[in-house]
């Protein structure tokens, strides 16, 4: 995005009379790290989303793949809008509500899968989270972790139609669920929900291209990929620091 985008961008958020902000956490926010758990808010962020939330007319969605408990922690002081495992759960006013209603059986058919790959990759790990389940290689060697990643979509693709499911292949993660489940269709409930005249939406990851799919075509909204990599956004920022700065502007 260049100084005239971004200058543009900001002239239209303070002349909004009702604003929506969608801002994906990990990579967008905060570096990944070797564990999730790590991943923490810098304190001037902290501070930056607080000025924000203060903004009236003004609503600040976290839109994240993390499980809603874990994501209750670490926005446990800060009354911010939290739409939690890519769209399967919301909290709005910190009342948290699920989406869809699934019982999750099918994970009895992908966990052994997912024990098998686990075995053969050292240093990755699984994460179950209430609607899906997800294949984490972040700490594995760089191109065993790729190679058994491929492996694992591989054996995933046998099944996912039996069930219903799909398959997000993110950074250095893969995650199943079911095909209720999307960023994609969480944004478009809030945006029928109420007529927004400036809309914000800012990740990094394959799993942020719903989202960006959805808002393509809608004039009013600002879609930002961080990272390089083909995608549906309409801009893009190099870095997390490039992120911060304009959240900033914004807030000030």
């Amino acid at each position: 995005m260049n100084d005239f985008k971004k200058a543009e961008l900001i002239k239209k958020y303070r002349n909004a009379d009702s604003r929506m902000v969608l801002l994906d956490y990990d990579g967008t926010l905060v570096d990944f790290t070797p564990m999730p758990v790590a991943a923490k808010l810098t304190d001037h962020l902290f501070d930056i989303l607080i000025r924000l939330l203060d903004t009236p007319q003004t609503e600040i969605f976290i839109i994240t793949g993390r499980g809603h408990q874990e994501t209750d922690k670490i926005f446990a002081n800060l009354p911010i809008n939290i739409i939690a495992e890519h769209g399967a759960i919301i909290r709005e006013r910190g009342r948290w509500e699920n989406q869809i209603n699934n019982n999750c059986s099918w994970k009895e058919t992908v966990i052994p899968i997912l024990n098998q790959i686990t075995a053969e990759c050292p240093e990755s790990f699984i994460e179950e989270k209430d609607f899906s389940l997800a294949w984490h290689y972040r700490n594995a060697e760089s191109q065993s972790g790729f190679a058994h990643s491929r492996k694992l979509i591989n054996n995933l693709e046998a099944i996912i139609h039996s069930y219903d499911l799909k398959i997000l292949d993110g950074n250095k993660v893969v995650e199943v669920m079911t095909n209720e489940v999307g960023k994609g269709k969480a944004v478009m409930k809030l945006f029928e929900q109420k007529n927004y005249d400036f809309i914000l939406s800012i990740g990094d990851d394959a799993t942020d291209e719903e989202m960006f799919e959805f808002f393509s075509h809608i004039t009013k909204a600002y879609t930002i990929k961080v990272g390089n990599g083909d995608t549906f956004a309409k801009y893009k920022f190099t870095s997390i620091n490039d992120v911060v700065f304009l959240l900033k502007q914004l807030s000030l």
